[in-house]
């Protein structure tokens, strides 16, 4: 097996890559090695090609991320241009991963296709499908036909939702997978009122989100009240942001890391945090919030890397 740089590819290669400008937070190390593949062909050349035991991470649009000061070791990996291609055949609608999820969500109202769900919802569909991600009560398993995966070996393969095993905010995809594009199918609406819809969804996150604040979206999972797939647990009591809030971290800081004074479950960086920072913060929240109720908190963002000087 041979060494990232040694492989004959198409697409981009780079050796310690800063992956801080890659992440909506803004912070992080560099990867030992960033591979931005040219196609799937690429893509699955490489990945048969690379000595088994170098770690591989795929990376969307860092929207739900904190990579740690330290950096990543291994290979990094970004689907960008030549995997953001929407097709939409009846009710089905086809994504690559590195098509964004309101793109998705517009192009499928334009034709009557109801995803309004992905409307609202940072980052790309990579991670929609890695993560379950959903809001207003509706979730990608809900709409989930199949996706198109590369193994680590370099393998084609489909998963199906039994594959993928769809729970809370996670699925059960295998390390060193790279996830290229998915299929769903949504029910059929009239255009103009799914777009309607969206505006009003967009309406309400602003009045209660902080959207032009530099966050990673949710920082921790709702705390109970959702069934495996996660449908019930938008419409229960229990919030992150609540549990939060009761035990007194809204608004508490640390560095350049701050609980966000408006939505206590949004991890902020106010302009300087480090990935430390960010990461430490969250950690004391979950403590807090354990002492106050005896909750205890789940990351939702996606931790990862070495801390910094390791």
């Amino acid at each position: 097996m041979t060494h990232p740089d040694k492989i004959e590819i198409r697409g981009t290669l780079m050796s310690d890559k800063d992956l801080s400008a890659l992440t909506w937070m803004r912070v992080g190390g560099p990867a030992d090695w960033f591979f931005m593949p040219a196609d799937e062909d690429d893509l699955a050349t490489f990945l048969a090609a690379l000595d088994p035991q170098i770690p591989v991470f795929p990376m969307g649009v860092g929207s739900n991320l904190i990579v740690r000061d330290g950096g990543i070791r291994g290979v990094v990996i970004r689907l960008g241009r030549g995997f953001n291609g929407i097709e939409i055949d009846g009710n089905r609608v086809t994504a690559g991963v590195a098509a964004l999820d309101a793109h998705v969500a517009r192009k499928a109202a334009e034709v009557g296709v109801d995803l309004t769900f992905l409307r609202t919802i940072p980052g790309a569909i990579g991670g929609a499908v890695r993560m379950n991600a959903g809001c207003y009560g509706a979730y990608v398993a809900d709409v989930f036909v199949e996706a198109q995966a590369i193994t680590r070996a370099g393998e084609r393969v489909t998963l199906t939702a039994d594959d993928l095993k769809f729970q809370y905010r996670q699925t059960d995809l295998p390390d060193g997978w790279v996830i290229t594009r998915a299929t769903f199918e949504g029910s059929t609406g009239d255009p103009a009122e799914l777009v309607a819809r969206m505006d009003a969804q967009l309406a309400k996150r602003d009045e209660t989100q902080p959207t032009k604040d530099r966050t990673a979206g949710s920082t921790f999972r709702n705390p109970a009240g959702y069934s495996s797939t996660g449908r019930a647990d938008d419409r229960h009591d229990l919030k992150a942001w609540k549990v939060i809030e009761d035990a007194g971290m809204r608004g508490a800081t640390l560095g350049g890391a701050q609980m966000n004074p408006m939505h206590a479950n949004f991890l902020t960086n106010t302009g300087d945090a480090s990935a430390a920072d960010l990461e430490g913060l969250g950690e004391e929240v979950r403590k807090k919030v354990y002492e106050h109720s005896g909750i205890e908190l789940v990351w939702e963002i996606m931790r990862v890397g070495e801390p910094a000087g390791k």
